[in-house]
């Protein structure tokens, strides 16, 4: 087998690790809302136990990616599809670890009473949800187009974000006994809005992989 033939081989293995890894952490997002929507303790704490498994992944293909950078030495677009790789993973742990304190707060909650219906916090969920498995799906096809996208579906996330926080604000106001709840609420809010950060990190580490550009500098 030749140098090329095994280092495009591992390089899919790379590939087919992140899939499985954004597979994982989309679950642990999705799991965490439905969690906190049905007050589901067991949920909640798998969650939680489940980050183990995304920090073990997280090692598992940085240890790849090094081994690919010492055996191989790949240059040029090949060094920036390690290179992304490895960025990609930071942001990937990171969301993971957004979804399992997600988790954490909604075990606190109990089986107490909401102080607001749960309209917004899942709907934003899932467009975060939806821009990690849409940046990842980007580095795998490489698809600058579809990182753009990402990128600019951030300011909904952001919005949703405000929405919230005024609500939670007008129901405050009515309601001042449940601060404890209230602020526990915007926590969640803000981790899914940090969650959305993240995959717009990841986008633009998809386009630094295809075009040597971060952020619109020339790295490499």
């Amino acid at each position: 087998m030749s140098a090329r033939t095994e280092f495009d081989r591992e390089l899919e293995q790379l590939h087919l690790e992140l899939i499985r890894m954004g597979g994982m952490i989309e679950a642990a997002i999705d799991q965490s809302i439905q969690a906190l929507e049905k007050h589901d303790q067991t949920l909640a704490a798998k969650v939680v136990s489940g980050d183990k498994d995304i920090d073990n992944m997280e090692r598992d293909i940085e240890s790849r990616c090094l081994h690919l950078l010492l055996r191989q030495q790949p240059v040029a677009k090949d060094l920036r599809a390690v290179s992304t790789a490895l960025k990609i993973i930071t942001d990937m742990e990171r969301i993971g670890d957004h979804a399992s304190d997600i988790a954490d707060l909604s075990m606190r909650f109990g089986d107490e009473p909401y102080i607001k219906t749960m309209e917004h916090v899942p709907m934003m969920a899932s467009t975060a949800s939806g821009m990690v498995k849409d940046s990842i799906n980007a580095f795998v096809k490489s698809d600058v187009e579809a990182s753009q996208e990402v990128i600019e579906r951030d300011d909904e996330v952001d919005r949703m974000f405000e929405t919230i926080k005024q609500d939670i604000i007008s129901v405050l106001v009515k309601t001042p006994n449940f601060a404890d709840q209230a602020i526990d609420f915007l926590m969640i809010a803000k981790y899914l809005e940090r969650i959305g950060d993240h995959a717009v990190n990841i986008a633009e580490w998809v386009i630094f992989y295809m075009t040597g550009e971060h952020k619109h500098r020339k790295i490499l």
